[in-house]
């Protein structure tokens, strides 16, 4: 798109690509599991489920439906003949592949042991990984046709995309084709990205890692501006200088990945509150439109009403006023209409100007 910023190449729609992207990442090997680790090139030292298989470990992960993570498009399930994985450097060609298998994995206890969801489709089948895909490519996607996200070494084939945050967002996706189905337009698109926003953090807060805090962040470690800063900013999205901290007339027509500003920003003040306050030793300092203070619900509440919007209110073609309605029906759900939960949602919609 004309005018969009580079840092805005990486987070955007999902994307269709051909289905050799995760051809054989299927086979017949029925063994048995076999707990592993790995060294990331961002996630740390890490254990890992793979599978044992004739003197060799793939990884694979028959106890989540079998995700499992390649090496190319056109290449095998990684294997390993001591089950001890990478070695935390971007050259070492398996390092991306526990970043991946661990995003995977943890994507799919999040929503599982958080909603019950078994798999991105709640069909049991797992998550598909591809590292270095393609030559020099900058970005990371995820595919539904094969249940898949692809991930690119970036400029030059030597830094990875690989980011817990980064991959739970794109693989959320799949989730969100599956619930509300929101389409990649107007502020539908802005709803889509935000929802991959919001539980890419989520997942980032539930695998509570050291190598990464949990924060309110997306791909600060991957550094894509090359100054340090996160690609976005939940608290303050207008902190990349195009993103959007409220609602106005404005924002149908914005790329989706910038409208998504407002969405970020109201999940943040339902979930942590308005002003200054430190997070895992991380500082923040959330405004509102309005002048209001409010206190948040915590995260784990915000999420519970957010993702019951996403699979039982929200349409394809829903806008940001249609979003306030099913949240504000999720959170009558799930605590009532006079509870606190119910009254902060509406104040947080407020807070960013959606009426």
């Amino acid at each position: 798109m004309k005018g969009k910023s580079r840092a805005r190449i990486l987070l955007t729609a999902t994307v269709v690509v051909a289905a050799t992207v995760c051809a054989g990442t299927t086979d017949s090997v029925a063994d048995s599991p076999a707990v592993g680790s790995g060294t990331g090139v961002y996630v740390g030292t890490v254990p890992l489920t793979t599978l044992k298989t004739a003197g060799t470990y793939l990884l694979k992960d028959p106890t989540r439906g079998n995700t499992a993570t390649k090496d190319g498009s056109a290449g095998p399930i990684m294997s390993d003949l001591d089950n001890v994985w990478g070695n935390g450097l971007a050259t070492n060609r398996q390092s991306a592949a526990v970043d991946a298998q661990f995003t995977a994995a943890s994507v799919w206890d999040y929503f599982k042991f958080t909603f019950n969801r078994i798999g991105v489709r709640n069909d049991g089948q797992g998550i598909r990984s591809v590292v270095h895909y393609s030559n020099n490519y900058s970005n990371v996607f995820w595919d539904d046709t094969c249940v898949c996200v692809s991930y690119g070494d970036g400029s030059g084939n030597g830094h990875p995309i690989t980011e817990l945050d980064v991959g739970a967002r794109e693989i959320t996706h799949g989730v969100t084709s599956v619930t509300a189905g929101l389409s990649y337009t107007g502020e539908a698109g802005a709803l889509n990205e935000a929802t991959s926003d919001i539980f890419g953090t989520m997942v980032e807060f539930y695998a509570n890692i050291p190598a990464d805090v949990p924060d309110y962040f997306l791909g600060e470690k991957i550094d894509w501006n090359g100054d340090g800063t996160p690609l976005r900013s939940m608290d303050r999205p207008s902190r990349d200088g195009a993103s959007p901290d409220y609602y106005s007339k404005a924002i149908p027509g914005m790329d989706p990945s910038l409208a998504s500003g407002v969405a970020d920003h109201f999940f943040f003040l339902l979930a942590e509150g308005s002003g200054p306050r430190t997070i895992n030793g991380i500082a923040y300092n959330s405004p509102t439109a309005n002048g209001s203070t409010l206190a948040g619900i915590g995260r784990d509440a915000a999420a519970a009403i957010w993702y019951r919007a996403l699979a039982n209110y929200l349409t394809s073609t829903d806008t940001y006023h249609g979003a306030r309605l099913a949240t504000l029906n999720a959170a009558a759900d799930l605590y009532g209409t006079l509870s606190p939960e119910y009254a902060a949602t509406a104040a947080a919609w407020t807070a960013v100007s959606v009426p």
